[in-house]
């Protein structure tokens, strides 16, 4: 996967290192860049946008955990990626905003 296709919300204030999303012709991958373990989640473009719909009905994440560090696993049957409560919120407002609708978008 070519790292220049790799997108992260403009939420994300930690320079390149955030959670980031990038798409095939028929899968959506996630990964966060300071995940020493380099794990990449896959899934397809339709459960990428159940992701989508679920977190745009949740409530904005709070600046109380702006500075949260605490780590967060993303986890599918067999890939685990980890990254913290901040970089998630940062994931989540640019998810809210629209920023990665296109990957689901249908032509």
């Amino acid at each position: 996967m070519n790292p220049q296709n790799w997108q992260k919300s403009s939420y994300c204030s930690e320079g390149d290192s955030c959670i980031h999303v990038a798409a095939t012709p028929h899968t959506i991958h996630l990964t966060e860049s300071s995940d020493p373990t380099g794990a990449i989640l896959t899934t397809t473009p339709a459960a990428f946008g159940a992701l989508l719909t679920t977190l745009k009905k949740e409530p904005a994440p709070t600046t109380q955990t702006d500075n949260d560090d605490t780590p967060l696993r993303l986890r599918s049957a067999d890939t685990v990626v980890t990254t913290t409560r901040h970089k998630w919120n940062a994931f989540v407002l640019g998810v809210q905003a629209g920023e990665f609708d296109h990957f689901v978008a249908t032509p």
